[in-house]
């Protein structure tokens, strides 16, 4: 793919959608496990919110990926490692839980009868502030990608 300028309308549109499936996601009542598990359409809200937040992460990340660095149609799993690779996430930690992510992220589509409400609930209870801080890393590295000092 031949590299060219981000375009920051694709990639905002994508971190918005993440963040009003966040917003969303902090709405399902996941306080009490047995009001969380009772209910079918808690589960069920959960784990479209979080595979619709990952796909817009991840997708706005392969955007920065095919324009800054020339990287195109990749798989999401590959999409998080080289965006970690490339500093789009510059933290090895966080970059090795984006990569993480989009594994989960494929379990939701393609073994999505293996993902318990349990784990959904755990997700719901202490995991939604990782797929802020990669969306806030990404926005930084979009903000130095496209106005170089």
């Amino acid at each position: 793919m031949t590299r060219g300028p981000i375009d920051l309308k694709i990639v905002g549109d994508r971190l918005r959608i993440l963040q009003l499936c966040l917003d969303q996601l902090e709405r399902i009542p996941a306080a009490d496990r047995t009001e969380f598990t009772q209910d079918f359409r808690s589960a069920a809200a959960a784990e479209s919110l979080l595979r619709r937040a990952i796909e817009a992460l991840l997708d706005a990340a392969r955007h920065v990926l095919a324009r800054a660095h020339g990287l195109a149609a990749l798989e999401y799993r590959e999409v998080a490692r080289l965006a970690a690779e490339k500093g789009l996430v510059a933290d090895p930690a966080l970059g090795r839980r984006f990569v993480e992510i989009a594994g989960f992220r494929n379990r939701l589509t393609h073994y999505y009868d293996e993902v318990t409400p349990e784990e959904l609930l755990r997700i719901l209870q202490t995991e939604l502030g990782d797929l802020d801080r990669i969306a806030q890393a990404l926005r930084k590295a979009v903000g130095e990608l496209a106005n170089p000092t």
